[in-house]
């Protein structure tokens, strides 16, 4: 099993930043993907971002130019700066891992964004 711990939200004003952080542990495959994906209430999930482990990397229309994902594979560290926020970014935001063997999703980090 592969567990994801995520952190870094909170609450900014329009126009602010973020930074989240996808921390994973346990039994992580050198070949991998990790996603972030979010969440807003009465909404369902959506993609946001990917990046693979070897650092190529794909962004949903809505935040392309304005977030970015990155991973320190020193520290199986998944991140997404997330610059020019807009009300409509709020959610819960969920970092996912994907390999040939396992799928794991973290318990989400809440991202609240006034305008």
């Amino acid at each position: 099993q592969v567990q994801l711990v995520e952190s870094g939200g909170g609450l900014v004003q329009a126009g602010g930043s973020l930074r989240l952080s996808c921390a994973a542990s346990g039994s992580i495959f050198s070949i991998n993907t990790m996603d972030w994906y979010r969440q807003a209430p009465g909404k369902q999930r959506e993609w946001v971002a990917t990046i693979s482990n070897g650092g190529s990397t794909n962004y949903a229309n809505s935040v392309k130019g304005r977030f970015t994902i990155s991973r320190d594979n020193t520290k199986n560290t998944v991140y997404l700066q997330m610059n020019s926020l807009k009300p409509e970014d709020a959610g819960v935001y969920y970092c996912k891992y994907n390999d040939r063997f396992r799928l794991s999703w973290g318990q989400g980090t809440q991202v609240t964004v006034s305008s």
